[in-house]
Formats: C-alpha cells, sequence, structure tokens
C-alpha cells in the first residue's frame, strides 16, 4: 500500500457499492430480528392465553355441571324432565353463541409482524425519498 496504507478499493465506486451492500445486510438483519421477536412474543401470548382459558373453562364447566345436579335434584319429584330440557336447551344456545365467537375472531385479521411491514414501509419511503 504504497498511497499512505489506504486501501484503493475504500474510496470510488467499488468501496461505495460495498457500503451499500454491508447498509442493506445490516437493515435486513434487523428486520429479520425485530419480525423474530413479534414472532416469540405471540407465541408466548397465545400460549398464555390457551392455558388460561382452558383452566377456567375447566372451573366453570364444573361449577356449571354441579349448579345443574342441584338444581336438578331440587325438582327431581315435580319437573324433572322440564328442567333437563331447559339445561339443554341453554347449553346448546350457550353452546352456539361461543362457536360463533370463534368463528368470528378466526375471520378477524391478526396484528402479527405489524411492527416488522411498519418498519419496512418507513424504510421504503425513505429510500424512495432519497432518489
Amino acid at each position: 500500500m504504497a498511497d499512505g496504507g489506504r486501501d484503493p478499493r475504500s474510496s470510488g465506486l467499488l468501496g461505495s457499492i460495498e457500503r451499500l451492500v454491508a447498509t442493506f445486510i445490516e437493515v435486513v438483519q434487523t428486520r429479520i430480528e425485530l419480525a423474530s421477536s413479534e414472532l416469540e412474543e405471540e407465541r408466548e401470548r397465545l400460549q398464555e392465553i390457551v392455558m388460561l382459558g382452558l383452566f377456567a373453562a375447566f372451573l366453570i364447566g364444573l361449577g356449571i355441571v354441579l349448579l345443574t345436579v342441584v338444581i336438578v335434584l331440587i325438582f327431581w319429584d315435580t319437573h324433572r324432565m322440564a328442567v333437563l330440557g331447559g339445561f339443554a336447551a341453554f347449553y346448546l344456545v350457550l353452546g352456539a353463541i361461543v362457536a360463533l365467537r370463534v368463528w368470528y375472531v378466526s375471520r378477524t385479521k391478526s396484528r402479527l409482524f405489524s411492527a416488522t411491514l411498519a418498519e419496512l414501509e418507513k424504510d421504503r419511503e425513505h429510500l424512495s425519498s432519497r432518489r
């Protein structure tokens, strides 16, 4: 290196291209890390929701069964068929309502990767404004 220790490739067109590629790779890496982080957070959130939901459903179901048994036993001698039929209809209606809610929630759009997409949009706008 006869020119004072400078690498001749570090300046000029080749150096600019190398810096551009390095910057692009850093931006892509940052966006991938952000997407990965969002995916992990969403996975943990869904795990917690499922576990708590299952536990709540079990306890509520147990309470409903025991309450049903108590009410049926109270009316065992007089109106047992009407009480059992009423509870069956009530549970079927509630089940249909919950099934409709599950269908609705499954149809709504997820916000997964929203931060990543927003950052990529900012990057695109920034790059297009520099032209």
